[in-house]
C-alpha cells in the first residue's frame, strides 16, 4: 500500500505512523528522517542541506523532493510505503503525482487524521518537559498537580512552541498552507478521514479498519 498521512500539529501522525507503518509492513518515510539520514550519511544531497540547515534557512523544495525521489526508489518502498510530512503544500503533492507515475504507480490512500482545534490547544498547550532528563508530562492526561518531574525530581517547564499562543499561529499556518493538501486530494477521490480524538489505540484502530479495502 502507499499512502499519505495528513493532519494538523498534535493530531499524533508521528505515533499513528510508527503504528500504521508496523501493521502494514510498510517503511515509515518521513521528511525529517531522510534529511537525518542524507546528512549523516554525507550524501550530495545532505551536504547541500546541511548548508542551508547551518545558515538557519529553509531547505528549499527542489533539494526534499529529490531526496524524498532517492528514497522511494530504494528497494524496501517498492512494495509500499507509508509517507509522514510530505507532501506539505498542494505544489508538492502535484509533483509528487508526476514522481510517482514515472515509476509507473500511485498513492492508494490518503489518510487525514481529523481533531479540532480546542483539542489540539488542549494537547499541545498542556505538555510539561523536564528540566533534567527530557520526559514529557501532561498536565491533564498525567494529572500534575505541580511542576515536578516524577521520574527524577526536576522541574518541570513548558516549552515555547507549546505555548496556546504558539500553538494556535501553528493550526493557522497549517490551514493556509497544508489544509488545501485535502481538498486536493479529495478531488482525486482517494481521501479518507479518520477520527484522531481518544486513546493511541482506538486511533490506530480505526485507521486500519479505514485502510483494510485498500490493502492488497
Amino acid at each position: 500500500m502507499r499512502l499519505v498521512l495528513v493532519g494538523p500539529p498534535g493530531a499524533g501522525k508521528g505515533t499513528q505512523a510508527q503504528f500504521i507503518a508496523s501493521n502494514l509492513s510498510i517503511p515509515k518515510i518521513s521528511t525529517g528522517d531522510i534529511f537525518r539520514a542524507n546528512v549523516s550519511g554525507g550524501t550530495d544531497l545532505g551536504k547541500l542541506a546541511k548548508e542551508y540547515m547551518d545558515r538557519g534557512d529553509l531547505v528549499p523544495d527542489e533539494v526534499t523532493i529529490a531526496m524524498v525521489r532517492d528514497r522511494l526508489l530504494e528497494s524496501d518502498a517498492q512494495d509500499g510505503f507509508l509517507l509522514d510530512g510530505f507532501p506539505r503544500n498542494v505544489p508538492q503533492a502535484e509533483i509528487l503525482k508526476k514522481m510517482l507515475e514515472e515509476f509507473g504507480t500511485a498513492l492508494d490512500i490518503v489518510l487525514e487524521l481529523v481533531v479540532d482545534d480546542e483539542e489540539v490547544v488542549r494537547r499541545l498547550a498542556g505538555r510539561r518537559t523536564c528540566s533534567q532528563c527530557g520526559r514529557i508530562w501532561h498536565v491533564d492526561f498525567d494529572d500534575k498537580k505541580d511542576d515536578v518531574c516524577d521520574a527524577c525530581g526536576g522541574r518541570l517547564y513548558q516549552r515555547d512552541d507549546d505555548k496556546e499562543d504558539t500553538v494556535r499561529h501553528r493550526l493557522e499556518v497549517y490551514q493556509e498552507q497544508t489544509a488545501p493538501l485535502v481538498s486536493f486530494y479529495a478531488d482525486e477521490r482517494i481521501l479518507v478521514g479518520v477520527d484522531a480524538t481518544g486513546p493511541v489505540e482506538e486511533v490506530t484502530q480505526r485507521a486500519m479498519e479505514a485502510l483494510s479495502p485498500f490493502a492488497d
